[in-house]
């Protein structure tokens, strides 16, 4: 995946109007223009790097161009602790500027992506797919979605136009299954895939007789899930959703749905503990 340099440099010129606004107090106080350090990106800790051209990106938006970011360890490569990432050797000032923004970044995603890659680890061996959703930070999606597929991990829909999906709000508000299908069907146009989430299996059964193309099973037992995937038979994708973790969710996958989509991934993942640390003089 090639994220637009133009949305990534929106992202970041706004965390460092955020960060930054004017002047940086302590630095521009302390540190002569003319001054230079090196520096280097250490892991804290056993994960996945990723964002690691984005952090390089801030420290030429936040510059001139006068830090040299040499980088060692690529995204999608995995890293121990004490293993170091990137090195700098630059502008005080810039890197001093730059800190908070590239790291927050960097943690964030790498993050994402090693907990993406230790869900894509469980289920290794079996039918399923690890996937996001739209559960993320606003502005923040396609960094966040990247960071999955670094992690191994699938992206479902990017936003509400990619698919459209019925969920339990949109058929309870339309009266139904059947007659919220038909009329889609009779809308949408030919490229657009329906989804249908399901609370039972007598929804489950309406959802095919409809032959919708993905049906998403909400917060099912494993019990049911087995029985969804027989009743299914391969007519449709099955997606596995809701109270799905690290410790459940080899037991999931082995009930023989196509799909596990979890939205902690994004909305509430921890961020991977790497430092910025500046060479003595």
């Amino acid at each position: 995946m090639k994220l637009l340099q133009c949305y990534i440099d929106n992202i970041i010129t706004t965390a460092l109007m955020e960060d930054i606004n004017y002047i940086d107090a302590a630095a521009d106080n302390l540190i002569p223009p003319e001054h230079k350090s090196s520096a280097y990106y250490v892991a804290k800790d056993t994960g996945i790097v990723c964002g690691i051209e984005i952090a390089k990106r801030v420290f030429e938006l936040a510059g001139d161009d006068d830090v040299d970011f040499r980088i060692l360890m690529q995204d999608g490569t995995k890293v121990n602790k004490g293993d170091i990432i990137a090195e700098m050797d630059g502008s005080t000032l810039t890197l001093l500027k730059g800190e908070r923004t590239a790291l927050n970044i960097l943690q964030h995603m790498s993050g994402i992506a090693t907990a993406t890659n230790k869900c894509v680890e469980l289920v290794s061996g079996t039918n399923a797919s690890v996937t996001d959703t739209r559960k993320t930070l606003p502005g923040l999606r396609a960094l966040q979605k990247y960071a999955v597929t670094v992690g191994g991990g699938k992206n479902h829909r990017y936003n509400l136009s990619d698919a459209a999906m019925l969920k339990d709000n949109h058929i309870d508000a339309y009266g139904g299954i059947t007659a919220a299908v038909a009329e889609l069907r009779r809308k949408i146009g030919h490229t657009v895939k329906i989804e249908v989430e399901v609370r039972t299996l007598d929804e489950l059964r309406e959802a095919l007789e409809n032959k919708v193309e993905i049906i998403m099973l909400d917060n099912m037992s494993c019990e049911e899930m087995k029985q969804a995937v027989e009743i299914t038979d391969g007519a449709a994708l099955l997606e596995a959703s809701g109270n799905v973790t690290a410790e459940n969710i080899r037991s999931v996958a082995e009930t023989g749905v196509n799909i596990i989509s979890l939205g902690a991934l994004t909305h509430s993942v921890k961020c991977f503990d790497i430092s910025m640390k500046i060479s003595k003089k």
